[in-house]
C-alpha cells in the first residue's frame, strides 16, 4: 500500500498546516538529524502525523518556525514522540520551543511493564504485529535529494507511531497516563536546565578526589571547554578530552611537553590550544583562597550499599504492585541523593528529584526504611 506523504517546504505552508494541527486532539512527531562532529544536532527531517497522514518538513528550506513553535506549546494538543531526549534538542534549536504536554510511547510502554527502555521497532511489533524495515537512523539525513528507502522510512515511523500511541491510550488507565504525561514534562523541564559554564566542573570525573586549589583550576578548564564547543560546534571531547581534565588539575603542567604527557591529551589539541591552556592553569591557580569551590561530596561509601539496597526494594514492590517496570520507580541518582544528605546517622532529606506521584507513594516508606521502622508504621 502507497504511503500518503505531504512534504512542507516553505514557511507559508508550514504556517498553514500548523494551524490545521492545532485543532488536533494529539499530533505524532519525529525527527531526523546528524551528530557526528558537532555539538548540536544539525536536523535533516521533522516528521508530523495527524493520525492518517504523514507531513515531512524540510527543515533546510524552513526560515519561519513561529507557527511549529506555537503548535508544540499549545497546552490543548497532546505531542506523541518515542524516546524523545534528542528530538528535543531538536525542536529547541529550530523553533526555540519544547513540546508540551509531552507523552512519550517508550515511557508508556514502561508504565504497561511492556519493558522499559524498549525499543522502537520491537514496540511497534509487539502492539501492532509489524515488523519494521532495518532503519536509516545512521544514514546522511543532510542530503538532497533524500532516497526513496529514507522518504519511506520516516513516513512510516510516524504512521505507526500514531497507532502505537492509540493502543497505549486503550491500555492505560487514568492514573498512569497522567504520569506519563508528569514524566514527559519533567523530560522538558530537564532540557530547560542549561548547566552555566562554570559549574560544569561538578560533573567531571574524580572531581571529588581534588583539593579546593585544585578545583579552581577543574572549573576554569571545564568552563572554557564548555564554552567553547559552544562556540566552536565541536562535541566536549573533540575541545578537550574528559579523561585529561582531572590530571591537568591535579599536575597543573607548566610548559608544552609536560601538557603532551597529560593522560589522553591529544596532539592536535596541544597544538591548537596548548599555550592557551597553560597560562588558563597558571591564572587559576593563582586566584585567593575565598574564591576556590568547596570540597565535592565523597561518593557513598561501601557499607551503604545494603541500606541502598533496600531503599530500592521498596520501588520493586510498588512496581510489582502497580504491574510496571521496576526501572521507573526509584533513579539510582535519587536514592544517592537522600543517603548522601544524612549518612550514615541521619536525619535524612527527601530530594527535590523525587517529585510527583514518586514522592507521594514512596516518599515516607524511604524515610521509615532509613529510619529503621517498617515502612507504614508511626513512630
Amino acid at each position: 500500500m502507497a504511503i500518503e506523504i505531504n512534504w512542507i517546504r516553505d514557511d507559508a505552508s508550514l504556517a498553514r498546516h500548523c494551524a490545521e494541527w492545532q485543532r488536533l486532539p494529539y499530533v505524532v512527531l519525529d525527527t531526523e538529524f546528524v551528530r557526528v562532529d558537532t555539538f548540536y544536532p544539525l536536523a535533516g527531517l521533522v516528521q508530523v502525523g495527524d493520525g492518517s497522514r504523514a507531513h515531512l518538513i524540510d527543515p533546510l528550506l524552513i526560515g519561519d518556525w513561529s507557527s511549529f513553535a506555537a503548535l508544540l506549546e499549545n497546552p490543548a494538543v497532546v505531542k506523541v514522540l518515542h524516546a524523545t531526549s534528542e528530538d528535543l534538542e531538536v525542536f529547541q534549536r529550530l523553533a526555540g520551543a519544547l513540546p508540551v504536554p509531552l507523552f512519550d510511547t517508550q515511557i508508556a510502554a514502561a508504565y504497561l511493564n511492556l519493558g522499559f527502555s524498549m525499543g522502537y521497532s520491537r514496540l511497534v511489533q509487539e502492539l501492532l504485529g509489524i515488523e519494521l524495515p532495518k532503519g536509516e537512523t545512521r544514514s546522511d539525513w543532510l542530503q538532497r535529494p533524500l532516497s526513496a528507502t529514507q522518504v519511506s522510512y520516516a513516513a512510516e515511523d510516524v504512521l505507526h507511531l500514531a497507532e502505537v500511541y492509540q493502543a497505549l491510550q486503550a491500555k492505560l488507565p487514568q492514573d498512569k497516563n497522567a504520569w506519563v504525561l508528569e514524566d514527559g514534562a519533567e523530560l522538558v523541564a530537564n532540557q530547560l536546565r542549561v548547566t552555566a559554564p562554570e559549574d560544569a566542573y561538578r560533573d567531571a570525573k574524580l572531581a571529588w578526589k581534588l583539593a579546593p586549589a585544585q578545583l579552581a583550576v577543574l572549573r576554569e578548564l571545564c568552563a572554557w571547554r564548555e564554552r567553547e564547543a559552544r562556540t566552536r560546534n565541536q562535541p566536549r571531547n573533540r575541545v578537550l578530552r574528559e579523561n585529561s581534565l582531572w590530571p591537568l588539575a591535579r599536575y597543573q603542567p607548566d610548559n608544552l611537553v609536560s601538557l603532551a604527557r597529560i593522560d589522553d591529551m591529544h596532539p592536535k589539541t596541544v597544538r591548537q590550544d596548548g599555550e592557551f591552556l597553560l597560562q588558563l592553569i597558571k591564572d587559576a591557580a593563582a586566584t585567593p583562597p575565598h574564591s576556590w569551590p568547596a570540597p565535592l561530596p565523597e561518593p557513598l561509601p561501601l557499607e551503604a550499599s545494603a541500606l541502598l539496597k533496600k531503599l530500592r526494594a521498596i520501588g520493586q514492590r510498588e512496581a510489582e504492585r502497580l504491574d510496571m517496570a521496576p526501572e521507573l520507580m526509584l533513579r539510582k541518582k535519587t536514592l544517592e541523593a537522600l543517603l548522601k544528605s544524612g549518612f550514615p546517622n541521619g536525619p535524612y532529606q527527601l530530594p527535590e528529584s523525587l517529585r510527583g506521584w514518586r514522592r507521594e507513594l514512596m516518599g515516607q516508606a524511604l524515610l521509615d526504611t532509613l529510619a529503621g521502622q517498617p515502612p507504614g508504621e508511626q513512630a
